[in-house]
């Protein structure tokens, strides 16, 4: 009887933790998408939106910044209440209540109600996209890891450029009268499979030793984000009043008080909201300062051309949205290609990424030069062919390093610390590239401005190759 229950005890402790198959991947790869399209998905149906709702520029970049904020602030404490109450049960909820949000925002009837909408549409997501990395990190191992996460990255990828094809695409479509509003309430029925699927093939994974929330870091994390987002986003549309300003000179005493709250926490034996201790990890620290630049390029790019295009070229949505086509085809066939390039030549392949996507922006940037204003699909198809591979060869492979020495226990905290670095300098990227953009139009003409935002853009591409120098040469 003794030895039947120690054995039983023993077979218990060595049990195989939960496998995430084929179906599971599938599902949570399709919650990864979603909240990444959508943050993309508004930017060729802003001009609609704003002439429907009469709503004025700074309202219009509420709609986008509030979005991003909301997901930005809440993303650690959604990947720490994974951990804690398990991962599948908080995707599952992040997931419904991202429908009902999309929902609400299809149906918004003003514009204020829109960015409410908006602002919980970004928290949901806050909710469930950390658990996607973290089952994969608790539920899988080994080649199963690595193309796992190498799919994640396409995928990411994928997202950020589809989410611009399919807003043109639906806003000109017109489905039912809807207009601007499908571009949200296309959500509804793909998550209401998206829970179908959740609910039969996603396995349950949490810390074997969770982690009580911590209520003073995650207040002053919001803080610290907030404090410097929110005037970055909207400080142009508004004018620059004084509040953006005493709000950018709060932000370095908020993030000191965050770091000093959270390393005393860690010297007390406590458990902060993001435990400083992590960035002792060589492979996370080099790869999150990698994300920063590439992640500011990425999304300032996308709203300047999107602009450029409808404003500047005179694009529809569909023409603004397609001609961005190539980048999203050529990037999702190279990074499939990403795990045997690293196993071969380790991570050397982010820097000719680097210098694969530098020539991409170059030959971008002498399109608009020679090409202005009959600037599209075919005039910018190299260089956006180009980028697009140079990207794929990036940002799938800087996932993996950032969390391939995080342990399983800690998953949730490594990813959402990861994904908030992205979505963070993915807000930055719209605030500082589209603020220089649309500041330049005036004096210089658009033209002009959305070649020297390129350039600008080129500079931070170099920037990102010279940091992948100091990543390890080989993914743990």
């Amino acid at each position: 009887m003794t030895e039947t229950i120690t054995s039983g005890k023993a077979a218990h402790a060595t049990a195989a933790p939960p496998a995430l198959g084929g179906l599971g991947l599938f599902t949570v790869l399709l919650g990864a998408a979603l909240p990444l399209i959508d943050f993309f998905i508004v930017n060729v149906a802003l001009p609609t939106i704003g002439h429907d709702l009469a709503a004025s520029e700074a309202v219009l970049e509420l709609v986008v910044a509030g979005y991003g904020l909301a997901y930005a602030v809440l993303l650690v404490l959604g990947g720490r209440l994974g951990d804690l109450f398990g991962r599948r049960r908080l995707f599952l909820g992040g997931m419904a209540a991202f429908g009902l949000t999309s929902l609400a925002c299809g149906l918004a009837p003003s514009a204020w109600t829109l960015v409410a909408a908006r602002v919980a549409q970004g928290a949901a997501s806050a909710a469930m996209l950390p658990q996607v990395l973290a089952t994969i990190q608790a539920a899988t191992a080994g080649q199963r890891r690595a193309r796992a996460m190498g799919l994640y990255g396409a995928t990411a990828g994928l997202s950020m450029v589809a989410g611009q094809i399919l807003g043109g695409v639906l806003v000109a479509a017109d489905i039912a009268g809807t207009g601007w509003r499908s571009v949200f309430l296309v959500n509804v029925p793909v998550v209401l499979v998206g829970l179908f699927l959740a609910a039969r093939a996603v396995p349950e994974t949490r810390s074997q030793h969770p982690e009580p929330v911590d209520g003073p870091g995650t207040v002053l994390l919001a803080v610290s984000l907030l404090t410097l987002l929110a005037p970055l986003t909207e400080g142009r549309a508004a004018g620059w009043p004084l509040w953006t300003w005493l709000s950018l000179a709060a932000f370095p005493f908020a993030a000191g008080a965050f770091y000093a709250v959270e390393r005393r926490a860690d010297r007390q034996g406590r458990t902060p909201l993001v435990p400083p201790s992590l960035f002792e990890l060589t492979s996370l620290r080099r790869g999150l300062v990698m994300i920063v630049p590439f992640s500011i390029g990425f999304s300032g790019f996308m709203f300047v051309i999107a602009v450029a295009l409808q404003q500047g070229a005179g694009r529809g949505p569909v023409a603004a949205g397609l001609a961005l086509a190539p980048m999203a085809v050529v990037f999702f066939f190279v990074s499939l290609a990403g795990p045997r390039l690293v196993a071969r030549y380790g991570t050397r392949v982010v820097t000719a990424g680097a210098a694969i996507q530098a020539v991409g922006v170059a030959l971008m940037a002498l399109a608009a030069w020679r090409s202005w204003p009959d600037l599209g699909l075919v005039e910018l198809l190299p260089g956006a062919a180009i980028a697009g591979a140079g990207q794929a060869l990036q940002l799938p492979v800087v996932f993996r390093i950032v969390l391939s020495e995080v342990p399983a226990a800690r998953a949730g905290v490594g990813s959402g610390v990861m994904i908030t670095t992205q979505q963070s300098s993915l807000a930055l990227g719209v605030a500082t590239l589209g603020t220089l953009f649309l500041s330049l139009i005036p004096t210089l003409g658009m033209q002009d401005a959305l070649v020297t935002t390129l350039l600008v853009q080129l500079a931070g591409v170099a920037l990102t190759g010279l940091l992948s120098l100091r990543l390890p040469r080989t993914i743990g």
